[in-house]
């Protein structure tokens, strides 16, 4: 018999952060707030904000994980969660601190790095939108 629950994969650039099964429910915060996923849900994508994934299992409870920005993409019961940094926790004041110092707080290296992508690709565009009107 097909298990009616969901299959959970938080994964990081580098590597795969945490691969859970039975998950019977996942929350997770985007733009327009929290939402939250059950294993018969239609399948449907999402941006992530920094913020707390919450899942649920049988084995191990309610879980929480502080989750930098990224991406949700949930396909029948296949829930993959990409993120650039995620930490795991049960403390939910630890884990929202956690997020506000590691996640929404740039550094100076960070801000200029984003700056200087920024003019290469307007760069970019404008030469390229030249290129076409020739």
């Amino acid at each position: 018999m097909n298990s009616p629950l969901m299959n959970l994969k938080i994964l990081l650039p580098f590597q795969v952060f945490a691969e859970k099964k039975g998950v019977s429910r996942i929350v997770a915060e985007t733009r327009e707030g929290s939402f939250g996923l059950l294993p018969h849900r239609l399948d449907c994508v999402a941006a992530l904000e920094p913020g707390i994934l919450i899942y649920e299992t049988e084995a191990e409870g309610e879980v929480y994980v502080a989750v930098d920005e990224g991406i949700l993409v949930k396909a029948g019961k296949e829930v993959l969660v990409s993120v650039r940094s995620a930490i795991v926790g049960t403390d939910l004041s630890q884990l929202r601190e956690a997020v506000e110092r590691e996640f929404l707080t740039l550094d100076e290296s960070e801000k200029k790095m984003r700056s200087v992508m920024t003019k290469l690709e307007i760069g970019l565009m404008r030469r390229l939108a030249e290129f076409r009107n020739d």
